[in-house]
């Protein structure tokens, strides 16, 4: 049939959108629909790329919005992370309002993507559940759209209202949707504003349910932004039926499909709530999930996202074919066995293809016990040969690798190191039994089996406490759970005290949300950090850096602004101009001290300076009353200065260097910079000889000798990526980068010697 007009867009009218982008298998806009099959169901022939297409085409060609590529799912910037478990993770500092006012990410105002994100280990862990029903995921897509001080709710459910019924034809007396019902005990009202969207869209009463603060209250952390949601969930039965009452309780047939979470509060230390300056719109669908939808299936694995993969594990073992069997059902686990490899193989190719490879700690840990579980199930239950988990990767570059082309780049290496690390891994296996039958051998009759040995197996040789648990049923065992999971705990509560002290050190001098919201409201300009570049080389060959006059703006203590601090208090103090270099980019900040115009004999020490949205914050511990309006001179650490310059510079220096060496495969994950050491973080496959780490550092050396200039040139980003040879390891949200080299005019007079 002929395509329907498409609507008239709202006023005001949208931009102009940029072409449809290919890595997501965008139709025109003038692709018809599929038609209707009996009953009010879209038919199952609805390919997960036409779906994904369609949201995507949908916020953008018809609602204004900027398409985004999917962030990689190693987090940047963000030590609370293991991997990027949701689309909104990107946007943090939207919401948290440090992003810098002349960054790409501060213009953001209506966003559209498909997210890949990874749920295994921290908070959000999905790893022990998948296999065992047909909707859990380590890896999966996250399809979502933003608003950033734009629409709130009645647009934002009204979108939503109208892709599912009318783009995806889903039948309205299966949509139910949820509300926050109020907390008392925080003295939240109910969200009626929300709920009155929903019946003016013509949802009846009967299907619109309020919830409490656990179901639909949504929160970034512990503080920070947070609002309450509206979920939509389908009932895959129908039929006319009320299914009200299975909503949120866990029942397979009736499934959360949609969040959109309204930030509106911003969640303070002492645990109270407090509006946002400025309100947000956060949505997230599962792809997975709203395929199977709209495919009819009850399973995620019975979509076209996963069948092609578990066809393949079926031609690569021989083992009986898929047939979506659980629990008891499921003789023998074959079934549960697909599930996970298809799965874990996803999560492999996509973590892999990101940088992410299995290692010792942090998200390769987790990423190494997501791989044994999988060549476990592959060796274990499937029977495989080895190779099969590698062999799967085509099959799935293939299904994703149009929506996430990268994939394609990768197939090679991630193949490579899948084999290398299931030969090592089916090795560990051996390793194991021998350390399980000696245990056994000398444990006393009727003992469980020791928890410190399970836990050494878990933690050393990485096998996967369901391995363990299989193991020990074999020998009629079973292992002392409530210790093991003391021990577990214990780890839990060590990482965590280790991450919150991290957290701690040196953040209260962070300008939060509502605070940076005022300096705006008030119009205190951002602070010029450019005189950061004012020094010279002198003609004794040593830095000579100049003092920088400035003004006192506003001065920051106990999470407010101020316009006066007393004597002996701990202060951040906000300048209209600083010479001082703020932590950022794995460098340590400058220190050094400042004085007032004058009043030469009474310094101000600066103990460290932070970068929040624009604001260069001075931390200070004043020795006399500071007052906005002071005018100052600020002098850093020349030495301290001097140091961190050096070490930068090397660190460039050993990048160049090892790339050189080891090849374009080498990949810098990571820096630390500081007067006294650097840092440096890069994976590569395989070994790293004594005779290759001479060679690297003979070119860093005949570099240094060459003392050839260092320029640094700041340039939009849009700019700085068409640089040749010029490598970043992922976004900036800074509005610009530096560049050194000789092929750039300077821009300051700034000029190193190596």
């Amino acid at each position: 049939m002929p395509p329907p007009p498409p609507p008239p867009p709202p006023p005001p009218p949208p931009p102009p959108p940029p072409a449809p982008c290919p890595c997501h298998g965008a139709l025109p806009v003038s692709a018809p629909r599929p038609k209707m099959a009996a009953g009010g169901r879209l038919p199952s022939a609805l390919p997960a790329a036409r779906v994904r297409a369609a949201f995507l085409r949908f916020f953008q060609q018809q609602h204004g919005h900027r398409r985004l590529p999917s962030a990689p799912v190693r987090p940047r910037g963000d030590p609370s992370l293991l991997f990027v478990n949701a689309g909104m993770n990107q946007f943090k500092p939207i919401f948290l309002g440090t992003a810098h006012p002349r960054s790409e990410l501060s213009r953001y105002r209506r966003v559209v993507n498909s997210q890949k994100c990874v749920r295994a280990g921290g908070k959000h862990n999905d790893l022990e559940d998948v296999g065992r029903d047909g909707c859990h995921h380590t890896f999966f897509e996250m399809l979502g759209n933003w608003s950033f001080g734009d629409y709130f709710k009645e647009e934002a459910c009204s979108m939503a209202w109208e892709l599912l019924t009318e783009v995806y034809e889903i039948p309205k007396d299966r949509l139910y949707v949820t509300y926050f019902g109020g907390d008392s005990s925080l003295g939240l009202s109910a969200d009626e504003e929300c709920r009155d969207v929903w019946l003016q869209l013509g949802v009846p009463a009967s299907r619109v349910l309020p919830f409490p603060l656990k179901d639909n209250f949504w929160e970034m952390g512990d503080t920070g932004p947070c609002g309450p949601c509206t979920e939509i969930h389908y009932d895959h039965v129908g039929g006319g039926r009320n299914a009200a009452a299975l909503v949120n309780q866990g029942s397979p047939d009736v499934v959360e499909i949609w969040n959109l979470v309204f930030m509106q509060y911003n969640r303070e230390v002492e645990g109270n709530l407090l509006p946002l300056p400025q309100h947000h719109v956060d949505t997230g669908m599962g792809l997975e999930r709203l395929v199977a939808v709209l495919q009819n299936k009850r399973s995620n694995y019975d979509t076209d996202l996963f069948t092609p993969i578990l066809d393949a594990i079926h031609k690569g073992c021989g083992a009986p074919r898929y047939q979506g069997l659980i629990g008891d059902a499921d003789a023998g686990r074959v079934n549960m066995a697909y599930r996970v490899v298809a799965d874990h193989v996803r999560t492999l190719c996509v973590c892999i293809t990101d940088g992410i490879y299995p290692g010792l700690s942090g998200a390769e840990l987790v990423l190494r016990r997501i791989l044994r579980r999988a060549v476990r199930f592959c060796s274990e239950v499937l029977r495989a040969p080895p190779g099969l988990l590698a062999s799967l990767v085509p099959t799935v570059v293939e299904v994703l690798g149009d929506a996430y082309p990268e994939l394609r780049k990768s197939t090679d290496q991630v193949m490579n190191i899948i084999n290398e690390n299931e030969a090592a891994f089916l090795s560990s296996l051996e390793r194991g039994r021998r350390v399980i039958e000696r245990t056994v051998q000398q444990m006393q009759p009727s003992t469980n089996f020791p928890a410190d040995v399970a836990w050494s197996l878990y933690g050393n040789l990485g096998f996967p406490l369901d391995l363990i648990d299989l193991m020990l049923e074999e020998k009629g065992i079973r292992l002392d759970s409530d210790a093991f999971n003391e021990l577990v705990q214990e780890d839990a509560k060590r990482k965590a005290e280790g991450v919150q002290a991290g957290q701690l050190e040196g953040t209260d001098m962070h300008l939060d949300v509502h605070s940076l919201a005022q300096l705006r409201n008030d119009n205190v300009p951002a602070t010029d950090d450019s005189p950061k570049y004012s020094y010279k080389l002198g003609q004794h060959g040593q830095y000579e850096f100049s003092p920088c006059q400035a003004t006192v703006l506003m001065l920051y203590r106990d999470q407010s602004l101020q316009k006066e601090v007393g004597a002996g208090q701990r202060c951040g103090v906000i300048l209209d101009r600083t010479n001082f270099y703020a932590e950022q980019g794995g460098q340590a900040s400058d220190q050094g001290y400042l004085i007032r115009l004058g009043q030469q004999d009474i310094l101000f020490p600066v103990e460290s300076v932070h970068l929040c949205g624009g604001y260069v914050v001075h931390e200070v511990t004043a020795v006399e009353t500071l007052r906005a309006g002071d005018q100052v001179q600020l002098f850093v650490d020349e030495a301290r200065r001097l140091g961190c310059m050096t070490n930068h510079t090397a660190t460039h220096l050993l990048n160049f260097a090892l790339r050189h060496v080891l090849g374009d495969r080498t990949e810098q994950r990571g820096s630390h910079v500081t007067a006294e050491r650097l840092r440096f973080d890069f994976d590569i496959q395989g070994p790293v000889t004594v005779e290759q780490l001479q060679r690297v550092e003979q070119v860093v050396q005949d570099v240094i000798k060459r003392n050839e200039a260092v320029h640094m040139a700041e340039v939009p980003l849009a700019l700085a990526r068409r640089v040749q040879g010029l490598r970043a390891m992922d976004e900036a949200p800074s509005p610009n980068r530096s560049y050194g080299g000789p092929g750039y005019r300077q821009r300051a007079p700034a000029r190193e010697r190596g």
